[in-house]
């Protein structure tokens, strides 16, 4: 990162996993909270609170704050772990299939709201994903894992030239998104050369 390697975790990279990843004793705001108070040190109590907060209402956590993870549902287990890492303001972000235990609703709002933070800090985003509609809709590229006898491989890079913002209405009847889509769903494995 900036020409140097990677040698271990850092703050400048954030990751969603497909699984809670929640401290079970901590509750909804204290799980962010967490995080926002060893990013943001020099920050106020206030300020980290109010930091805190902004996200979990972000993600429709409000009325949830003071509950534990084993409380609340699988969904919204996964909202606190989306908004942990958002409220970190990561310059890599790194997305594990993080929406896929979602219901379709909040699935949607999250990948707005995804989309947007991306759109005002200009965040690196690497999405794994399963769903070639999510992938187009958050995209500039995709680049497919392709099935392979010797083991899974990357395909070819798909660039999605799509206009900002992208509206997931709007978008089924453009005739470029259909392509992409066709594209994406019936793509094969590019021809090694062999050594």
């Amino acid at each position: 990162m900036d020409g140097q390697p990677i040698t271990g975790p850092g703050p400048e990279r954030g990751i969603v996993f497909q699984n809670y990843s929640l401290l079970p004793w901590l509750t909804v705001t204290e799980n962010v909270r967490l995080a926002v108070d060893q990013i943001f040190p020099e920050k106020s109590a206030k300020e980290r609170a109010d930091h805190t907060a902004s996200y979990i209402d972000m993600v429709k956590l409000t009325p949830a704050s003071g509950k534990l993870p084993r409380e609340p549902s699988g969904g919204m287990r996964q909202r606190v772990s989306v908004a942990r890492t958002l409220a970190t303001n990561p310059r890599i972000l790194l997305l594990d299939e993080p929406l896929s235990a979602l219901d379709a609703l909040t699935r949607a709002t999250l990948q707005d709201e995804i989309i947007k933070i991306w759109q005002k800090n200009r965040t690196t985003a690497v999405w794994i994903t399963n769903d070639p509609d999510e992938a187009i809709l958050v995209a500039d590229r995709v680049i497919p894992l392709l099935p392979g006898k010797k083991g899974a491989t990357l395909g070819q890079e798909i660039p999605v030239s799509l206009a900002r913002p992208r509206d997931r209405r709007a978008l089924l009847s453009v005739s470029e998104f259909k392509e992409l889509k066709i594209q994406l769903v019936e793509t094969t494995p590019v021809p090694r050369m062999e050594p």
